[in-house]
């Protein structure tokens, strides 16, 4: 049976069997529970997002370390060397001690050599003795020249750097002689650039060079004749030139003269030395 309650607008059922009115609305509110359960289902699988983040942290972190691995070996490879400077020190040790060996011999001449000094000409080593020099014991060569009378000392280290050095033998003695046969240089209007030449010769210690002045200033006094300054000069060239040729020929002072003025060259009617 059925009826309809036309003041409210609102149907109700009712069984035969049971007087309890059946509702339609209460029936309908479960459906609307199903929907609520099914909205937390879609966030499970929202943390499943940053688990794939977690090897892609692992990639950087042990590559980078490995690649470090190889400069660390690098140092291990500067350890030999410092090795090296080690043997340098030994090595620069060794020609020090080598040339204090080689230092002791600091002169090639000794006592009893007939050496030339220049200026003064040929001279005797007559002994060797040691003085206090500039604040330090030192060795020196007692020299006698032959011409002069003169004695001399000369420190034995410094002796060739004085230009110091042994007396010519024969063969240069005639080499000498033939020298005076070439043609003399004259001085010219510059007389006392040709002066200075003279003196420099003279000082050099050179045979040679000292025979030169000789043949020049002999020449010159023989045909237009020189200033007594010039002719002390020759005088003094003459005098170096025979101690050294005395030597070399083993003859005395006059022979060694003698000899020189028969190889100077003669002009007619010129001054005798």
């Amino acid at each position: 049976m059925k009826r309809s309650d036309l003041g409210t607008g609102t149907t109700s059922l009712y069984n035969a069997a049971s007087p309890t009115p059946v509702d339609p609305v209460p029936a309908k509110k479960p459906t609307a529970k199903k929907p609520a359960a099914k909205k937390p289902a879609p966030k499970k699988p929202a943390p499943k997002k940053p688990a794939p983040k977690k090897p892609a942290a692992k990639k950087p972190a042990a590559k980078k370390p490995a690649a470090k691995k190889p400069t660390a070996k690098k140092p291990a490879a500067k350890k030999p060397a410092p090795k090296k400077p080690a043997p340098k020190k030994a090595v620069a040790k060794k020609p020090a001690a080598k040339e204090k060996a080689a230092a002791k011999p600091v002169s090639p001449f000794s006592v009893g050599d007939k050496i030339v000094y220049p200026h003064h000409g040929a001279a005797v080593i007559v002994k060797k003795e040691r003085r206090v020099f500039t604040g330090r014991r030192t060795d020196f060569f007692v020299l006698e020249v032959a011409t002069d009378q003169l004695t001399l000392r000369v420190p034995v280290e410094k002796a060739a750097e004085l230009g110091v050095r042994p007396v010519i033998s024969k063969s240069i003695a005639r080499r000498v002689f033939a020298l005076f046969r070439q043609d003399p240089e004259e001085a010219g209007s510059n007389w006392s650039r040709w002066y200075k030449l003279l003196t420099e010769k003279i000082n050099s210690g050179d045979i040679f060079q000292v025979g030169e002045v000789v043949r020049d200033l002999t020449y010159a006094q023989q045909t237009k004749g020189i200033s007594p300054a010039l002719k002390r000069m020759l005088s003094k060239a003459r005098l170096i030139l025979s101690s050294e040729l005395r030597f070399a020929l083993n003859v005395t002072e006059e022979e060694a003269m003698r000899r020189l003025d028969r190889a100077l060259p003669k002009v007619e009617g010129a001054e005798e030395v």
